[in-house]
């Protein structure tokens, strides 16, 4: 018994490597995944070293040189109604969606990951109060709880990632609560506890670990979610305050000149929006179909 111990250990970091470098081929075999991911680099790339390059005045107006048509007067993009360089401020806006929505989709991913591993693993009376509440939060509409907390509390960067973040962990907490209730079952967790391991130990050492999957997966796509709810807020006039802004915001003013022929007020944000949502989505595509080697030895 002695001497089959270490030999049954051996294999076992050769097979995790072999599963995560197929993880990996297949990730990078898919195209639109791929494609997501260079679009992604590239416009995280333009938002946050672009202005480093691309020096423009985002506070002060200038009435004199609103409106300009893309090309004129060095404008790449032309100006905003207060004459704003519409370049650099594409570039501010991004920072502040991508800051947003990366924060609020991680933050409901969190929430959503803890509390759905706890009601699945307890099971019983507890789960079935914990998916009440649940329940009762999807039936309410997010957007309608951001247009009421925004006329409340003043519209910070922070104050939206809580927002966003605190209404958008449902739809994790459910995903992750089923996966729960099957991990629940495995022989690794039965031994843990047979062996006097906590409650605890079983939920943030084994179950959310062996969940890691799904849980990686719809950080994406809760993150392309709070960077659509940012913008429908910041469309609707409930955004960051001036002299910040986002891609939301920029569509919100641009959309007032759309009938006076200034068509690159709206272009460039909403082009933005779709590329960075599309990319996300694109990413967890190609995430699920990798993560799909790792569940079939687990």
């Amino acid at each position: 018994m002695s001497l089959s111990a270490p030999v049954a250990a051996e294999p076992q970091p050769v097979r995790v490597a072999g599963s995560y470098r197929r993880m990996a081929s297949l990730f990078f075999a898919n195209r639109l995944a791929v494609t997501g991911l260079v679009v992604l680099a590239a416009l995280l790339v333009f938002c946050f070293l672009g202005p480093l390059i691309h020096h423009t005045d985002q506070t002060h107006t200038n009435l004199s040189a609103a409106n300009l048509s893309p090309g004129t007067g060095g404008h790449l993009l032309g100006t905003d109604d207060v004459g704003h360089d519409l370049l650099g401020r594409l570039m501010i806006g991004g920072q502040t969606s991508l800051e947003i929505g990366v924060a609020a989709g991680l933050l409901a991913t969190l929430i959503g990951t803890v509390w759905g591993a706890i009601s699945g693993y307890a099971g019983g009376w507890l789960d079935a109060l914990m998916m009440r509440v649940v329940d009762a939060g999807i039936a309410i509409p997010a957007l309608f709880l951001l247009l009421v907390t925004a006329t409340i509390l003043r519209p910070t960067v922070g104050v939206q990632i809580l927002i966003i973040g605190c209404v958008s962990w449902l739809v994790p907490a459910r995903l992750v609560r089923a996966e729960a209730l099957s991990l629940r079952s495995r022989d690794y967790v039965q031994a843990m506890k047979a062996m006097g391991g906590s409650h605890r130990r079983a939920v943030f050492r084994h179950i959310i670990p062996n969940a890691i999957g799904t849980v990686v997966v719809n950080a994406t796509f809760q993150v392309a979610d709070a960077i659509l709810l940012i913008a429908y807020v910041s469309f609707l006039g409930l955004g960051v305050p001036p002299p910040k802004t986002d891609w939301g915001g920029m569509l919100s003013k641009g959309i007032s000149y759309t009938y006076d022929g200034y068509w690159w007020l709206i272009f460039p944000a909403g082009v933005a929006i779709v590329l960075v949502v599309c990319a996300f989505n694109a990413i967890g595509d190609g995430l699920r179909d990798s993560f799909e080697v790792r569940l079939e030895g687990r």
